[in-house]
């Protein structure tokens, strides 16, 4: 399961990230905010209306919005 399609405050870890279909800059973007292998996160809110931009995540004590298709790319394990 991808990040993007966890329900919303359901706690994961992450499995893998796909750098590939990440940009350099987006890629250490997410790693500085704390997103790798073995983390925990949360998805906590969406963007509302008909857009799911942004995506607010939970990752340790730290709330980060990121972008659906970034979501996308980091597959979680439902804890």
């Amino acid at each position: 399961m991808h990040l993007d399609q966890l329900p919303l405050n359901s706690i994961a870890r992450i499995t893998q990230i796909d750098w590939s279909c990440l940009s350099d800059a987006e890629g250490h973007r997410l790693r500085c905010l704390g997103f790798d292998a073995g983390v925990e996160v949360e998805p906590l809110h969406r963007g509302w209306l008909l857009f799911k931009d942004p995506l607010a995540v939970r990752v340790g004590r730290m709330t980060v919005a990121i972008r659906a298709t970034h979501a996308a790319a980091i597959e979680v394990a439902p804890l």
